[in-house]
């Protein structure tokens, strides 16, 4: 395909792939929305991207001045140098003379008529590829009206159509909320969106409303503003992202929980660790991707509750070296504060590890971290079943955990997902003789048989050991079960005597 003929990209990988590609040649688009959502950043990616190629670019300016926009771009490191051309487009000076403010002579529709013929001089001077006008606020409010407004836009996209350049209007949307003229001219429309969570910093979306002609990923796609520009974090869609691979089985050197899994996990499938805390759901998900690490496969750990530092003293001491694996980048692991990072954000993360680092297993610790950093539980369990989905059909094998509220007696999850893993492993507190105790079961596994017994395991310095299935007592699970006598003895003592 031709230069010609090709999009108009913005040099945002994400943006580029949630429109298609980019823009097509020769259209008027429409960005919105509020001040400071990044409209300008947006602005200033696109005529950067069309300089990158060689395009004349040309930026109009109705609302800041070319020092601020030039000092906006200096803070990303940028230089808006030739090919990109600032207009700074400011009311003659005899509309700033006091003298000649009569409203007989210099009336609005004057004012307004003065301002395109200026906007129409500097295209016809620079003959522009790619044009950005910032913004329509004060076109809006020169026309006074929709009607007048909506003729002046009409004549603007006439007028660039017979120009050939690509456009983009900006709109901060501080005048005229319920006008939509601009939506039924513009060739697209995107909207970019700023959110005010009750904790932490704020969080910001985008939403293409409309292009005609053309295929685009619909929804809201969470976005960042960073030192160096946007960051577009496209909707996850499993569907797209499907790979063929072998389901064998991973097993573990344990071989007692190799039986209770039903002979282990099966790759590109996901099991879910369930218990209260401190019951060792964090090392029995380390234990069963240090199985994948020994077999040469690359592990990726995104921890949301613990200090790293805490869990490498903490591991260390169960015999399993966590800063020995990440130094020999077998294990990749990563803190993750859930108040600094969207959802959109970290399914970006977690699909790096695997497309471009190779990760094999993916470790989730924990779910109530993540969920921490959605608006809605509805969300947080739509945006993990993109993301199991997705990882599943890279054949990842994918290792989550989440506490749940109390200790012993009715266990209480923030939220439920045990209907989108295919294993679920669940671990206990029971009180035995006198003793606080684990127990560790497998409640739920989709691909194969498994173990429907109920096994005590002690965690010490080897790590997670099991033992035999706790056959001479009833009702584990809740917490405090009744002795029937007749089986083996726990695990350390045969309390019995």
């Amino acid at each position: 395909m031709s230069e010609s003929r090709s999009k108009a990209a913005f040099g945002i990988g994400g943006l580029d792939d949630i429109l298609g590609g980019g823009l097509e040649r020769g259209r008027v688009y429409l960005i919105e929305g509020n001040p400071g959502t990044g409209k300008t950043t947006v602005a200033t990616h696109f005529l950067r991207e069309g300089a990158r190629v060689g395009e004349r670019c040309l930026y109009i300016t109705l609302s800041e001045t070319e020092e601020e926009l030039r000092q906006s771009a200096a803070s990303h490191g940028w230089t808006l140098d030739e090919p990109i051309t600032i207009f700074e487009l400011v009311p003659p000076e005899s509309l700033l003379d006091e003298a000649q403010q009569q409203s007989l002579l210099y009336s609005s529709d004057l004012e307004l008529g003065e301002t395109t013929r200026r906007i129409f001089e500097i295209v016809e001077q620079v003959k522009p590829t790619r044009v950005v006008l910032d913004s329509l606020s004060e076109i809006r409010l020169l026309a006074q009206n929709s009607l007048r407004y909506r003729r002046q836009i009409l004549s603007l996209k006439h007028y660039f159509a017979r120009s050939g350049a690509t456009v983009l209007l900006l709109d901060d949307m501080t005048v005229g909320l319920e006008d939509k003229s601009v939506h039924s001219v513009a060739h697209a429309v995107m909207r970019l969106e700023e959110l005010s969570p009750s904790y932490g910093p704020e969080r910001r979306r985008l939403r293409v409303i409309k292009y005609r002609g053309q295929k685009y990923r619909g929804g809201y796609h969470d976005f960042a503003l960073r030192t160096g520009g946007l960051a577009v974090f496209p909707r996850l869609v499993s569907r797209e992202h499907e790979t063929s691979f072998a389901r064998d089985v991973l097993k573990t050197e344990s071989e007692e929980l190799n039986l209770l899994l039903g002979g282990g996990i099966e790759r590109g499938s996901s099991a879910l660790i369930l218990g209260p805390a401190g019951t060792g759901k964090s090392l029995l998900a380390l234990t069963l991707a240090i199985a994948g690490i020994k077999r040469g496969e690359r592990t990726a750990a995104f921890i949301f509750d613990e200090e790293l530092g805490l869990l490498f003293a903490r591991a260390k001491g169960l015999g399993i070296d966590l800063q020995a694996l990440a130094d020999s980048g077998s294990l990749a692991i990563e803190q993750v504060d859930a108040a600094e990072l969207s959802p959109g954000e970290f399914s970006e993360k977690v699909r790096r590890s695997v497309e471009k680092e190779g990760a094999r297993t993916v470790i989730i610790d924990s779910l109530n971290g993540y969920q921490a950093a959605m608006p809605e539980e509805q969300a947080l369990v739509l945006h993990m079943h993109e993301l199991l989905q997705y990882m599943n059909r890279q054949g990842v094998t994918t290792l989550l955990t989440v506490a749940q509220h109390g200790l012993v007696g009715d266990m209480q999850s923030p939220v439920d997902v045990t209907y989108l893993a295919d294993t679920v492993i669940l671990l206990r507190y029971f009180e035995a003789l006198g003793r606080v105790r684990r127990a560790m079961s497998v409640i739920k596994k989709r691909a194969s048989n498994h173990e429907d017994m109920i096994r005590e395991y002690r965690i010490g310095p080897g790590g997670i050991a099991l033992g035999e299935p706790v056959a001479e007592f009833q009702g584990v699970l809740r917490g405090v079960p009744t002795y029937m006598g007749g089986g083996k003895p726990l695990m350390g003592h045969d309390d019995r005597q």
